[in-house]
């Protein structure tokens, strides 16, 4: 299989287009920062298939209230909303592609807050149902539905 067909698989399977390695990277980056302060209050899962009753997504991250676990027997597709989703825009990805997902999918599903990271301009936007959108291009980022709050140069160092 040549690579541009694993490619077109993958993005097919997944519903979304292949990661770069800075995607990978901040990707990591996210996952390490926020369960170092919050691990207590949330869990994050990346890449979690979710089947909502607004459409199908899987998020690069899904942030949710601390679940409980049954080790014998797992769940493929959440159905539960996450509190939170957040979404690296990939090297061939429309930033369309996310807003249109949040739009459609996310806030009608009752997912509360949507960041959107930007890896080239190492920018993190959040938005949230019904508040201005905040851009983040430098110092603590905050999470008005949530209260997370990280570093930004903790993400793309």
């Amino acid at each position: 299989m040549e690579t541009t067909d694993f490619q077109s698989a993958y993005e097919l399977e997944r519903g979304k287009p292949m990661p770069g390695k800075n995607h990978n990277r901040i990707q990591h980056r996210l996952n390490v920062e926020l369960a170092k302060r919050y691990d207590q209050q949330y869990d994050f899962l990346p890449e979690q298939d979710l089947e909502l009753p607004t459409g199908r997504a899987v998020p690069d991250l899904a942030i949710y209230p601390n679940l409980t676990y049954d080790w014998m027997k797992d769940t493929v597709r959440m159905t539960d909303p996450p509190l939170t989703t957040i979404e690296i825009l990939s090297p061939r990805q429309a930033l369309t592609d996310l807003t249109d997902k949040i739009q459609a999918v996310y806030f009608p599903a009752g997912v509360k807050s949507c960041w959107i990271v930007i890896p080239p301009l190492q920018t993190v936007h959040i938005l949230t149902p019904d508040q201005p959108i905040a851009t983040f291009t430098s110092g603590l980022i905050t999470d008005p539905a949530t209260g997370i709050s990280l570093n930004l140069e903790g993400i793309f160092k």
